[in-house]
C-alpha cells in the first residue's frame, strides 16, 4: 500500500484520487488557520513556487482538532490562505486526523511513521502541554498538533515526516534532496 492507494475529498465535497499524483513528490501537511504555526503557510507557498516545476505538490488537510484552530468552512479557511499567504497549493477538505474518525490516509501515515519529538524553545511547551493529554506521546504515531508534514517519494513511499516545530529550512533541505 502506498499514497497513491487513497481517495480524498476535494474543497468541492467531490472524490479525488491521489494518483492523479503519481510520479510526482509530495509534501502533505494538516494544517489551521489559527494556530501558532499558521506562519509556516508562507514558507510552504515559498516551497511550492521554487519547486512545483519540478513536479512538486503540497497538499494541505485543514484540520479542526488541535484546540479548534480551523474553524470555519472550507470555503472560509480557503479564503483566508489565499488572502493572506496566497496560497496556490492544492487544499482539501477539512478532516480529522486522529481517533476514531480520522481520514484513512492519515490512518496509513501515522501507523507507518513515528513521533520525531519536539525541538526548540516552542517545542518544550508542546512536550509539556502533551504529556497532560496523553503521558505516552511519545511512543506513538499520533498527530500532535497542526503542521505536522509528511514528504512522499515519486513512487508513493513516505521518506520523512517533520514535526510542527521542525525549522522549516530543514523541511526545504530535504524536499531539495529529494528533487
Amino acid at each position: 500500500m502506498n499514497i497513491y492507494d487513497f481517495t480524498v475529498k476535494k474543497q468541492d465535497g467531490t472524490e479525488q484520487s491521489l494518483a492523479d499524483y503519481k510520479g510526482k513528490l509530495l509534501l502533505v501537511v494538516n494544517t489551521a488557520t489559527g494556530c501558532g504555526f499558521t506562519p509556516q503557510y508562507k514558507e510552504l507557498e515559498e516551497y511550492y513556487e521554487e519547486f512545483k516545476d519540478q513536479d512538486f505538490e503540497i497538499l494541505d488537510f485543514p484540520c479542526n482538532q488541535f484546540a479548534g484552530q480551523a474553524p470555519g468552512t472550507d470555503d472560509e479557511i480557503h479564503q483566508f490562505c489565499t488572502l493572506k499567504y496566497n496560497t496556490q497549493f492544492p487544499q482539501f477538505s477539512k478532516i480529522d486526523v486522529n481517533g476514531e474518525t480520522a481520514d484513512p490516509l492519515y490512518q496509513w501515515l501515522t501507523a507507518n511513521t513515528k513521533f520525531g519529538g519536539f525541538s526548540g524553545p516552542m517545542g518544550v511547551a508542546m512536550s509539556a502541554m502533551l504529556k497532560k493529554i496523553d503521558p505516552d506521546y511519545k511512543n506513538n504515531g499520533s498527530i500532535k498538533w497542526n503542521f505536522t508534514k509528511f514528504l512522499i517519494d515519486r513512487d508513493g513511499e513516505i521518506l520523512a515526516r517533520f514535526e510542527p516545530t521542525d525549522k522549516m529550512k530543514k523541511v526545504r533541505e530535504e524536499i531539495k534532496a529529494a528533487l
